[in-house]
């Protein structure tokens, strides 16, 4: 795993799936993971050799059942966070169009949001400074 300063770095994809209406999809973490509890934007870990787009994919197959075409994705930004265990780098991915209905496979809730109404969800720090991104894009 790459190392930066003497911190462990965790690359993660995330993705800002965006319906008819505009509504950006949110997930709820579950209880036994970190951060349990607040709303992020689907996704998961890079694993090694993997490249972003397909992890991307893969988490979003195994997370939400549906399939992303790597053509209907698109790198929108991404945040760094200092975590006291590690150092965050999240990638984040704008898609409009996909195969299947979002159903979560790991019990977490779902909810489509008004990109206005982002910051009333309580989400991880990295997450947080994306919602500006999202907000200018719609």
């Amino acid at each position: 795993m790459p190392i930066i300063g003497h911190k462990n770095l965790k690359i993660v994809v995330s993705i800002a799936l965006i319906n008819d209406v505009n509504e950006v999809l949110l997930s709820k973490r579950p209880n036994n993971k970190h951060l349990s509890g607040y709303w992020e934007f689907p996704g998961g870990k890079v694993e090694n050799g993997e490249v972003p787009e397909s992890a991307l994919i893969r988490e979003i197959k195994e997370e939400l059942n549906i399939d992303l075409n790597n053509k209907c994705i698109a790198p929108l930004s991404f945040s760094e966070y200092d975590y006291k265990e590690f150092q965050l780098l999240l990638l984040l991915y704008v898609c409009r169009r996909w195969e299947g209905e979002p159903k979560s496979m790991e019990n977490n809730k779902l909810k489509w949001v008004k990109p206005n109404l982002l910051k009333e969800y309580k989400m991880p720090p990295a997450d947080v400074s994306l919602i500006y991104c999202i907000q200018d894009l719609l």
